[in-house]
């Protein structure tokens, strides 16, 4: 009796390694900056298959950096993904059309280097997949695609207040300080002119705008 609850357990344990490693093959992160980082992880987290996206700054070499102070990284998002159900390849090919890929300056109304959008690829498959992905949109596009396909650094996640900011605040945030309005989201992104810019650039192929 003892061996068989012993077999037992070793078949149970195993299993459970099994499931464990399953998950985790499974798992697999993408990180990709398209301005405004409220609007890519409000876009992203309505996607099948994606888990979970995270606000942060990343592309720079300053340490711990803040809102208020990031100079030299990117507004970005880390999508964490169920690689099962929706590829890499196909997070790229819609975060391409999510995003004005002609713009080098920044995006909508967003200005400057930090509001760029860029690809960070973080191994070799990765690297791949984004390249193919940014040729065949060029290609569907018609026009040159500016967005670069950038050297993964450090992912820093950004102040708590940003995580999930298009769910619920009431506070637009600016680099003057904060304002109160209703909907602050709602009216950040239509005033921004984002969606329907996407949809001038992309036509029926635009990922998100409505």
């Amino acid at each position: 009796m003892q061996r068989i609850l012993s077999i037992m357990a070793g078949l149970a344990l195993m299993a459970l390694i099994a499931t464990t490693g399953g998950a985790q093959a499974a798992q697999e992160k993408a990180i990709v900056a398209g301005g405004c980082f409220w609007c890519v992880e409000s876009d992203f987290e309505k996607v099948p298959g994606v888990r979970s996206v995270v606000s942060g700054y990343t592309g720079g070499t300053m340490q711990n950096p803040t809102y208020p102070n990031h100079e030299g990284h990117y507004e970005a998002v880390e999508i964490t993904f169920d690689n099962s159900r929706i590829t890499y390849a196909q997070l790229i090919a819609m975060f391409l059309r999510s995003v004005d890929v002609t713009d080098a300056g920044g995006q909508f109304c967003d200005r400057g280097p930090a509001y760029r959008t860029a690809i960070f690829p973080l191994n070799a498959t990765q690297q791949a997949a984004a390249q193919a992905a940014l040729a065949e949109a060029q290609q569907a596009l018609g026009q040159k695609i500016v967005t670069p396909v950038l050297p993964a650094s450090t992912f820093w996640k950004a102040e708590a207040y940003h995580q999930d900011y298009y769910k619920s605040s009431d506070i637009i945030l600016t680099r003057a300080g904060p304002k109160q309005k209703k909907n602050a989201y709602t009216f950040y992104r239509q005033s921004c002119g984002r969606d329907a810019r996407v949809k001038q650039l992309w036509g029926n192929q635009a990922a998100f705008a409505k």
